[in-house]
């Protein structure tokens, strides 16, 4: 049985990474508005393509425009924060 839980641990800290990864790419793509890159960048069309499918879902169901200013990357964030947290600690509590 230890074998089988060394390995689900180990999964999940793969997951754990690509959500932290994910976090960064969100970070970034949120930065990048604020100084109005080139659209036709091939990085900037990435960046796009990856977070406006979140930022549409979360959109869906909370109002995210205060005074200009879209507050959906910062829901996304902390929300990813909080289930890297609870994740983690389910994670660990398989020793």
């Amino acid at each position: 049985m230890s074998a089988f839980v060394t390995i689900i641990q180990g999964v999940g800290e793969i997951f754990l990474t690509l959500i932290n990864v994910y976090i960064w790419v969100i970070i970034i793509s949120a930065l990048l508005s604020f100084v109005n890159p080139d659209p036709y960048n091939p990085i900037v069309q990435f960046l796009h393509r990856v977070t406006q499918p979140a930022y549409s879902y979360v959109r869906k169901f909370i109002r995210t425009d205060f005074n200009g200013i879209d507050l959906a990357p910062l829901v996304i964030v902390v929300s990813l924060q909080i289930s890297t947290v609870l994740f983690s600690v389910l994670i660990n509590s398989l020793h």
